[in-house]
């Protein structure tokens, strides 16, 4: 396996100071099993790959500034593509329970193989289209893969509603750019988050996390 240099591991480290050996380990393993991977089959853009900590890995962790996931919580993260941000989430919550779930087989395998080098036993992977599971979580996580009214009709029924989070059950988007029109369409509570309150690098200046109440 190539080796990769472990840079701008600082972007995780200076907004969470609290990391155990163990997932600061594993966020150090990430960008080298990425690169191993990436130049295979392109799990992420290879020209942004020089900012993997801060565009990938603290893009999904910003969902950990909104919510700290009680034990057990189940987390689905749908079209999770390389593995965002799923993966990351699961380092950070690992007594709980992540499905990434995703249609493109080719990406599936290589994640599953990611979350296998890092030792994640609380990820599961799976290959398909959510709307056609049947599985259900407390939350549904995603990055931007389709527009917001498209995604809560993907996910209807699968958020169960016991609820044992500080926050109640539903999803959290993380989206960028002007979406208001999209907001209008939801029936269910939506509440943004900018980004740019929890981190001051410039690339977060546009960027939300989107919770829709379940």
């Amino acid at each position: 396996m190539k080796m990769y240099l472990c840079i701008n591991m600082e972007a995780i480290t200076k907004y969470f100071t609290n990391l155990n050996a163990v997932q600061l380990k594993q966020f150090q393993e990430m960008k080298e099993l990425y690169g191993y991977w990436n130049e295979r089959i392109n799990l992420i853009s290879r020209k942004d790959f020089d900012s993997f900590y801060l565009h990938h890995v603290l893009h999904s962790l910003s969902i950990c500034k909104i919510i700290s996931f009680t034990d057990n919580t189940k987390i689905i993260d749908v079209g999770t593509g390389g593995g965002f941000p799923g993966i990351p989430l699961a380092i950070m919550f690992p007594n709980c329970d992540f499905v990434l779930v995703d249609s493109i087989q080719k990406k599936t395998n290589a994640v599953k193989q990611i979350a296998a080098d890092l030792s994640l036993k609380n990820v599961e992977v799976i290959t398909g289209r959510i709307e056609e599971m049947d599985i259900k979580s407390h939350f549904v996580v995603s990055r931007a893969v389709t527009q917001l009214p498209v995604f809560v009709k993907w996910i209807k029924g699968k958020i169960v509603s016991e609820n044992f989070n500080e926050l109640k059950n539903g999803i959290l988007y993380l989206k960028g750019g002007d979406f208001e029109d999209e907001i209008k369409k939801i029936k269910n509570k939506v509440v943004q988050y900018p980004i740019s309150d929890f981190f001051a690098e410039p690339y977060f200046e546009t960027k939300k996390i989107v919770y829709i109440k379940a």
